[in-house]
């Protein structure tokens, strides 16, 4: 009848058994120590992660904390610095997309800027440019565009021309010549 006692005690008993019934096939002294912090970030990224439908059509501003899948339609633009974009087999996207890590499985049209990395596979389409610090295109992927890469510590605002990121690396040169 003690509902509150009940309580502490059943959300520490449900996180006790998924660590194991994950590392159990393995080895169960170690899921005590180690293997538990690696289930833990699997389940953490999938609960963090919003979702687009595919019968969803969003036109507009996307701004948020949390990754984000993208199955539907979205116009307009993605801002998500810090957190992962996908863009999955029946996303269509006319946006630019700013992110930390941007994973192209359907159709984008618009330019993607990442801190991290750009990932187009096989069968993704991506029409526009890229700046981001790796690339990854797959074979049969489709890419119409200029690809620039920058170290992660570069400024992404300097994207928007070409002058820009020639005049930011000569004051650069000159610091290092004073």
């Amino acid at each position: 009848m003690w509902k509150p006692t009940n309580q502490p005690q059943t959300p520490g008993r449900p996180a006790e058994p998924e660590r194991p019934t994950t590392s159990t096939p393995s080895a169960p002294a170690m899921s005590a120590s180690e293997p538990p912090s690696a289930p833990r970030p699997v389940t953490t990224t999938t609960a963090d992660q919003a979702t687009i439908g595919k019968s969803l059509v969003i036109k507009g501003e996307v701004t948020g904390s949390e990754s984000l899948y993208i199955d539907g339609r979205v116009e307009g633009s993605i801002n998500l610095s810090g957190n992962r974009v996908t863009v999955g087999r029946n996303g269509v996207v006319a946006a630019n997309i700013n992110a930390r890590e941007i994973v192209v499985l359907g159709k984008v049209r618009g330019n993607l800027t990442a801190s991290d990395r750009v990932d187009i596979r096989s069968d993704g389409s991506l029409t526009g440019d890229v700046i981001a610090a790796r690339i990854s295109i797959e074979d049969g992927a489709f890419f119409k565009g200029g690809i620039d890469i920058r170290k992660g510590g570069q400024p992404q605002q300097k994207a928007n021309g070409e002058d820009k990121p020639v005049a930011s690396s000569e004051p650069a040169a000159v610091g290092a010549r004073a």
